[in-house]
Parts: structure tokens; C-alpha cells; sequence
């Protein structure tokens, strides 16, 4: 499927929007409107509306349009029902913020959804020093469903979409979880013939699965952790990844804010440069704990096997065992003689019986972001030792 670059952002940028708190309280007096709006662009965000009709408790937001540092144009997301709404502490709580069915096309895709619908939304006040401080924040969040279509064709369909937030408190991080129910993907929509002989020849014309998430955040240190992120296919596989990170405080994401902000203010074709290199820069501030990438299998390996062995006239398992063959050779290059054996057993072990593979990395203790850049750039080969990284097959 050819899908312009710049439609897929656009329509990622429209689905990331009804994931994030953006549509805090409202009422009709100025001074609630400039205490959102402040809010909003202490996260990156402008916002705008044509209307506001309801009373201080319950009312509707009209024509909003949004626009984070990012980008360039605002995108309308239509109008914004809040429900259950107090002051708070110099701020607001609000029960429910829920947005109409949201429709964006461009260069013939498609992308609507059902309404986003938000619980326990918090607006800061002015000047707020809790650990997250400016930051808006809700508990829980939904969305029913999901739908991408090129040319009137369903490419992709989400179902039951649902994420869960406890906000740090006491000093304990901030936890996150996000789940969904099934998508659905049609790959006959596929344009390239070599991928779409792929495809067609493993059977997996139509995909279906699901997606899970969850993690922890703690704001006071910039602790991050990705403790899952798998995307599961049926009758294919589950791919996840973990990692955790150091560094990515308030101060981290404000100043990540700002350089997007300018990037966004430069016009088509202008040298960005600088701000490459102001984005370089935050990253040095990171750090690596740790991180893995894992696959499960659910017979997709022995499918790609035995397409491969066709293609050359052979079965899937002489195939197997030539890779079983090659990897040491290839590995050897590391100059890393315990990590050869170990990624050769792993893949001996996995190409035998296929059930998981994983490679990780755990080094002894956090590596700077700046180090790991410099070690890429001026001996690549040292990285593996300095990530710690391991390689395990058929493990829980």
C-alpha cells in the first residue's frame, strides 16, 4: 500500500491527539479559558474554539482545534462535551471529557474513530508544584474503535481501546497501562508485488491481534520503564520490547517541547541543523538501564522457513540448518567469543523448536546516551560488551 509520508504523520498525529489529556475544563468566564490555555501550552499545546454554550458544571467546547509544538497546522477535532466539572485547588477536575466521532482524510486515507471518551481529568493551578506540576492528568480513557480506510477499503480497524493511569503520589512513580481488544489489518491492500508474494505465500492475506502496554514513570528522577510493549498477531507471533531509561524528567520534556517548537517554526526546505543538533544534545541527558526485544513465536517462523526453502528448492529445515551454519561466522566478526557461542546456541535452539528468541541488554550499570553514540560512531564492535547484551531461545 503507497500511503505519502506525510498522510501517514498526519494521521498518526490525529490519532496521538485523542490519546493525550487535551481537552481540560472549561467555563465561560475568561479567566477559567486563560488557565487552560496556559496549561495546554505548558504541555506543547495550542488550542482553540469558535464557541463555548452549557454552565460552569457542564458544558460543550465548539469547533476545538489543537495544535502541538510539532506541527505546523492545527488539526479541528469538532466539538468537546465536559461533564462534572469542580474547582480544585486553584485548578479544575473534570468526571468525563468526551469528544465527538472524529473523521481526517487525505490523498484518498481515511482515518475515523468513535468518540474518545476521558475520566478524572485534572487541570493544574497556576504555578503547581506536585510532581508532575503543570502537567494535566486523567485515570482512565476509552475508545470503541478505530478505522483507516484507503479508497473506501478497510486497510485497518481497532476495537476496544483502553488505557489506565494511577498519577504518582506519596512518592511512588506514576503507572501506566494501555490495552486493546483486537485490530484487524487487510495486506491485499498492499502495493509492492515482492511484499505482496510474501505475503500472499505465508497466508496472512488478513492479520488480526491485539496490543498491550504498561509501564511506570517517576517525574522526580526521569525513571522511565517499559515493562511490556507486545504486539500480538494470530497465528503468527507476539513482538516486545522493554526498556528503562534515566533522565527523562519535566526539565527533559519541557526542553524537548521548545526544540520542537522551533523545528516546527522553520519553513519548507530551511536548514534545521541547529535544532538536529539541540536534539542530539537532550539526548545526552538519557541514560540506558536496560532493554529487550523479544519474539514469540506462533508458527510464523517454520512458514517463513519453508518460503525461503522453496524459493531455492530446498526444505525449511535444510534452511534452518544453513543458519545454523552461517551465524558463527557472521558473529565472529564481534571479535566477542562468548556472545558467538551464546547467539549461536540461542539460534540453533530456537531454529530446532520455535518458541521464543530474545536479546537483551543489561548493562552493569546505566550507560549515558552520549557514550553509546560515541561508541557506535567510533568502535561499534565494543557496544555489545558495553550494553551487557545477551541472547537466550525458548525461555520464559
Amino acid at each position: 500500500m503507497t500511503i505519502k509520508r506525510s498522510t501517514l504523520q498526519k494521521l498518526a498525529f490525529s490519532t496521538f491527539l485523542l490519546t493525550l489529556p487535551l481537552n481540560a475544563a472549561l467555563a465561560q468566564d475568561a479567566a477559567v479559558a486563560d488557565r487552560l490555555k496556559a496549561a495546554l501550552a505548558a504541555q506543547g499545546v495550542d488550542i482553540s474554539w469558535t464557541g463555548v454554550t452549557g454552565d460552569d458544571s457542564s458544558m460543550v467546547l465548539q469547533g476545538v482545534a489543537i495544535k502541538p509544538a510539532a506541527e505546523k497546522e492545527a488539526l479541528a477535532i469538532g466539538d468537546v462535551k465536559l461533564e462534572g466539572v469542580t474547582a480544585a485547588d486553584g485548578g479544575f477536575d473534570i468526571a468525563t471529557v468526551s469528544t465527538a466521532p472524529f473523521s481526517h482524510s487525505k490523498d484518498g486515507v481515511t482515518l475515523t474513530t468513535t468518540p474518545f471518551v476521558i475520566h478524572d481529568m485534572t487541570v493544574p493551578a497556576e504555578g503547581a508544584t506536585g510532581p508532575l506540576g503543570s502537567l494535566m492528568m486523567y485515570k482512565s480513557a476509552e475508545l470503541a474503535n478505530l478505522t483507516v480506510k484507503k479508497d473506501d477499503k478497510t486497510a485497518f480497524s481497532m476495537d476496544g481501546l483502553a488505557i489506565t493511569i494511577t498519577p504518582p503520589a506519596d512518592g511512588k512513580a506514576m503507572e501506566f497501562s494501555g490495552t486493546t481488544e483486537k485490530y484487524h489489518a487487510d495486506l491485499t491492500l498492499v502495493d509492492d508485488p515482492k511484499s505482496k508474494e510474501v505475503i500472499d505465500a505465508l497466508g496472512y492475506q488478513n492479520i488480526s491481534g491485539n496490543f498491550e502496554v504498561a509501564g511506570t514513570w517517576q517525574p522526580t528522577d526521569g525513571k522511565m520503564e517499559l515493562s511490556k510493549y507486545d504486539i500480538s498477531v494470530d497465528n503468527a507471533g507476539t513482538l516486545g520490547m522493554t526498556f528503562d531509561l534515566g533522565g527523562y524528567t519535566m526539565d527533559f520534556i519541557k526542553s524537548l517541547q521548545a526544540v520542537q517548537k522551533q523545528m516546527a517554526s522553520q519553513p519548507e526546505g530551511a536548514d534545521k541543523s541547529a535544532q538536529g543538533m539541540a536534539m542530539l544534545g537532550l539526548l545526552q541527558q538519557l541514560s540506558l538501564n536496560s532493554a529487550s526485544i523479544r519474539f514469540d513465536d506462533d508458527s510464523l517462523t517454520n512458514k517463513v522457513l519453508d518460503y525461503v526453502g522453496k524459493q531455492q528448492g530446498m526444505s525449511g529445515k535444510d534452511i534452518a540448518n544453513q543458519a545454523k551454519a552461517i551465524v558463527p561466522f557472521g558473529m565472529s566478526q564481534l571479535n566477542n567469543p562468548e556472545l558467538t557461542a551464546q547467539v549461536t546456541a540461542a539460534v540453533g535452539k530456537f531454529l530446532d523448536e520455535p518458541k521464543s528468541l530474545e536479546v537483551s541488554a543489561e548493562p552493569p550499570a546505566a550507560v549515558p546516551f552520549a557514550l553509546i553514540m560515541a561508541g557506535a560512531m567510533s568502535n561499534p564492535l565494543d557496544l555489545p560488551k558495553t550494553l551487557g547484551v545477551t541472547v537466550k531461545a525458548n525461555e520464559d
